[in-house]
């Protein structure tokens, strides 16, 4: 299988105050071949949020390489790394960050218009995706109207709306009850298997993680396959 993401020797670090420097990550590496999930798991304040957003060039690393598909982004334009962001790597947070004026369908539209898609495509494919997930009768409901396990599926749909290869889930269920939490973790795993797509979730739950392909931990700074 093809590499979909690496990160290799990755470093960052932060200045809290004079001397005081914090390192969150030191030389961490991993690979994600096509279709391979990949659970990331550390206690909170590890450094988790920082790895993702350095992946999914929301960050840039202190030192060391990221490579989507084989191509290196640190030496491309802002304007490059923000397309192959919107194209190829889709996130997901622990809440949900849905836009509350507009209708679950419409949130699911929305990157999509922004992508360049046609309003009536954006609409098919906004259907689609939330039918796949048992929201076919809240397309019209705005997320005041959704349940938590709700509204999380879809900020998943979202995160899918452009057909990304690479998904990147920080604690996706972190903020649900735990019934609930499995629910919409069984969604999740079925919508990212039934794409192929490759993913880098984040969580603290070992059960969660256990579930996936194989399991790191982000440890001192480094990777460590568990």
């Amino acid at each position: 299988m093809s590499d979909v993401l690496n990160l290799s020797g990755i470093s960052k670090s932060y200045k809290r105050g004079e001397p005081t420097e914090v390192v969150v990550l030191s030389d961490a590496s991993i690979t994600l071949k096509a279709g391979e999930v990949v659970g990331l798991v550390a206690p909170s304040g590890a450094g988790k949020s920082t790895l993702l957003h350095i992946a999914g060039l929301l960050d840039t690393p202190d030192s060391g390489k990221v490579s989507i598909f084989g191509q290196d982004q640190s030496g491309k334009s802002d304007r490059k790394r923000t397309r192959t962001r919107r194209q190829d790597v889709g996130f997901i947070y622990q809440f949900h960050h849905l836009l509350q004026e507009f209708s679950a369908q419409e949130n699911v539209m929305l990157p999509q218009l922004a992508n360049g898609v046609s309003k009536a495509d954006a609409v098919v494919r906004a259907q689609l995706l939330l039918g796949k997930i048992g929201l076919q009768d809240r397309l019209t409901h705005r997320p005041a109207e959704l349940s938590g396990g709700e509204q999380q599926r879809v900020a998943f749909c979202r995160a899918l709306a452009n057909e990304p290869k690479l998904l990147l889930a920080d604690e996706p269920t972190g903020n649900l009850d735990p019934a609930t939490s499995d629910t919409v973790f069984d969604a999740l795993m079925g919508m990212v298997r039934d794409t192929g797509l490759s993913a880098l979730i984040a969580t603290h739950n070992m059960e969660l993680a256990q579930r996936m392909d194989r399991i790191v931990r982000l440890e001192n700074g480094k990777l460590i396959e568990v």
